[in-house]
């Protein structure tokens, strides 16, 4: 016989038994199964026999919770504890439903007419007086619902409170680890997981603390039922004599609250030791003895108190003296090594190491640099913390988002450390170890600026802002509302510094773009983009030489968040030419509509500002030379009064409020730009194949 499917006459295969034992050892299935059982217990009556089981099951699961929940490093580990505390507490309730239902129906039976669990219990507790055993049991709920759930319930109630309280703390502290490059972003994601985890979890158990205290109010409640409706069942429907029926009913109903509180004293015990352990490393035995039997003065006072009790008339001895005996006996040994030398971390390393010969440090450590640094001085450490709810690792990240969003390609990471060397109040920014800007700014000042460029008329501290050079001044933080009243721009000091580095960023784009930049942005390409990097690379364009065109484009300040479309303009050119400029040039044409929208002004149109025919003519003449070697020769006075025009008419551009574009020749402006960006870097060159048909042109001037 085989377990092949067998086919219905719809076309259908009908499930084999192979499949459906396959389907029902499933733990989805078997879980599903487990909570129909338990809600079952409080519908249908239960036999003796499986009742014991059940009951046996209980206690045994109970230890299995608790010992889990002491051996636990952190509380996450147990993170399904609030879930198991839930049908715990279910399938307990389960058990004193199905217990009382046989209790009140076969009670008259006798002792064991609810189960031998039951009954054993019960003997256990009585002792032959069942007033002993009532005494006995109330005590037992007392601890179990004022003592021990209460405690679990409060701590877990704190726990929760002050784990959402110290999230945005915490999630911010991630953050600034992560821009400053002390983790990684796949740490990061880790770290939040974990956070998130964490409020999830003492939340949740501030919720499932209240089955536990529930569950003490149920079975105290249950009991009381149990004994009176017991004795009043016993003696009006059985005729039973009310001694023995107080005798037999309180006996099963102290045997069944027993066996159901025994667990439940177990699971709240686990959730206290689960919610108390927050903040602890390690499991919890590891936790006392580290924490508790290290001290060798502590232990010593403990052996001198408990000689003391032993020699008070009426005290045992023997007890007190072994326990004076044994602390006395751990602090003198805990003495003796702590009197012991300790060895230096380099001899622990030796010893670690064995006879192994020292390994010498890899050089290559020592060569790694970081593309992003920002060096702060004593005074300035601050600005990482909260600063009037602007720190500046926030700053920094939501820079580097704007920058990702604005050119195309992520900003390596932004590293963040003193520098002792600096002014109290001074800043350094570095591009690959190299000084790119330096500055400083005052803590508790804001920096106000007059858009008009002249210098403000406020008391303070007159200064250059350390990103344009503008006159500045640092004024007092109770000036601000003088200030804005003036129509002063408003900066406070790590904004200064944020500016000043986003200037730096954006004058060494190129260069951070490397050879490894280039290829993440080639993987992040969608399915349809790769089909055609596949295409075209290496086969016509190497990742070399498209790094020198991104970084060609990213130095005029051209975003390369197009890639697909500096792809297509490159596989249409590159069969023709190897020349970069020429490369560069053609995609800068496929990219006419972004650098038209990129420049125009408020009216929706292109400033433009022409070049003459002659200065065309002029500089085409001037160049000399085929492909990569063309070069441009114009005579030195020539240039100067090249420079003097364009001078002239963009000065006069600005001083009407124009931010103009110059506009030339396809074959010169490489040659054009390399000349202007040396004395007005700012300014835009593009040629007539860079104009989108659709773009509206407005004339500003003539060169």
């Amino acid at each position: 016989m085989t377990d092949a499917p067998i086919l219905m006459k719809d076309g259908y295969a009908r499930p084999t038994a192979m499949d459906m034992r396959g389907w029902l050892m499933r733990g989805e299935v078997l879980m599903a199964v487990g909570v129909i059982g338990v809600i079952m217990l409080l519908i249908l009556p239960v036999p003796k026999f499986l009742l014991d089981l059940l009951l046996a099951f209980s206690l045994v699961s109970s230890v299995l919770i608790l010992m889990t929940a002491v051996m636990m490093k952190r509380p996450l580990d147990f993170a399904i504890f609030p879930t198991v505390l839930l049908v715990s507490t279910l399938f307990r309730l389960g058990l004193n439903l199905a217990s009382t239902r046989l209790i009140l129906t076969h009670g008259q039976e006798g002792h064991e007419s609810a189960g031998q669990v039951i009954a054993a219990f019960g003997e256990l507790m009585m002792g032959g007086n069942f007033i002993i055993g009532v005494i006995i049991f109330a005590i037992i709920l007392v601890v179990n619902f004022v003592v021990i759930t209460k405690g679990s319930t409060r701590i877990a109630e704190v726990s929760a409170r002050f784990t959402l309280d110290s999230m945005p703390g915490k999630q911010m502290a991630i953050d600034a680890d992560l821009s400053s490059g002390l983790i990684t972003e796949d740490q990061a994601k880790l770290r939040r997981k974990e956070l998130e985890q964490e409020s999830t979890f003492f939340g949740a158990m501030d919720g499932a603390s209240k089955f536990v205290r529930g569950d003490a109010v149920a079975g105290l409640i249950i009991t009381f039922i149990n004994a009176i409706g017991g004795i009043l069942i016993g003696v009006i429907s059985h005729g039973m004599p009310i001694g023995d029926a107080a005798n037999t009913y309180v006996q099963l109903t102290i045997g069944d609250g027993l066996v159901t509180q025994v667990p439940a004293i177990i699971i709240s015990i686990a959730a206290g030791f689960l919610v108390s352990k927050a903040g602890v490393e390690g499991t919890a035995d590891k936790a006392f003895v580290s924490q508790l039997a290290t001290n060798p003065v502590s232990l010593g006072v403990v052996s001198a108190a408990s000689a003391l009790i032993g020699v008070i008339p009426g005290m045992p001895l023997i007890p007190f003296f072994a326990l004076a005996a044994g602390s006395g006996f751990m602090a003198w040994k805990l003495g003796r090594e702590r009197l012991k030398p300790q060895p230096t971390e380099a001899e622990m390393a030796a010893t670690a190491a064995g006879p192994k010969e020292d390994v010498e440090e890899p050089i290559g450590t020592a060569l790694t640099i970081d593309e992003v640094k920002i060096e702060l001085g004593y005074s300035l450490l601050s600005l990482i913390n909260d600063l009037e709810g602007r720190r500046l690792t926030d700053q920094v990240r939501a820079l580097r988002r704007s920058l990702a969003q604005e050119y195309g390609f992520v900003m390596p990471s932004v590293r963040i450390l003193d520098n002792m060397r600096l002014g109290t109040q001074g800043y350094a920014i570095r591009i690959k170890e190299m000084e790119a800007g330096q500055g400083e700014v005052r803590l508790g000042s804001l920096m106000a600026m007059d858009p008009a460029g002249r210098q403000v008329e406020l008391p303070g501290e007159h200064t250059r802002e350390p990103a344009f050079g503008l006159p500045a001044t640092w004024i007092d933080e109770s000036l601000r509302e003088e200030a804005t009243f003036r129509g002063y721009t408003i900066v406070d000091p790590s904004t200064v510094l944020t500016t000043h580095l986003t200037e730096i960023l954006k004058e060494n784009m190129a260069d951070l773009l490397s050879y490894a930049e280039v290829q993440k942005l080639l993987k992040e390409l969608g399915a349809e983009e790769k089909k055609l990097v596949d295409e075209l690379i290496p086969s016509t364009v190497t990742v070399t030489t498209l790094q020198r065109v991104l970084q060609s484009l990213l130095r005029e300040k051209v975003s390369i968040r197009d890639l697909a479309a500096i792809l297509e303009g490159l596989a249409e050119a590159a069969p023709h030419t190897s020349s970069v400029t020429t490369l560069v040039e053609h995609v800068r044409a496929r990219l006419a509509r972004q650098l038209c929208w990129q420049h125009k002004g408020d009216d929706g149109a292109l400033p433009i500002v022409t070049l003459s025919p002659e200065w065309e003519q002029a500089f085409a003449d001037a160049l000399i030379g085929q492909g990569e070697e063309k070069q441009l020769a114009m005579a030195p006075s020539r240039l100067q009064d090249f420079i003097r025009a364009v001078r002239d008419v963009f000065e006069r551009a600005a001083m009407a409020g124009e931010t103009a574009v110059l506009l030339t020749g396809p074959q010169v402006r490489p040659y054009v730009r390399s000349i202007i960006e040396r004395f007005r870097g700012q300014t835009v060159v593009m040629s007539q194949n860079e104009v989108h048909p659709k773009a509206r042109l407005r004339t500003i001037g003539s060169v």
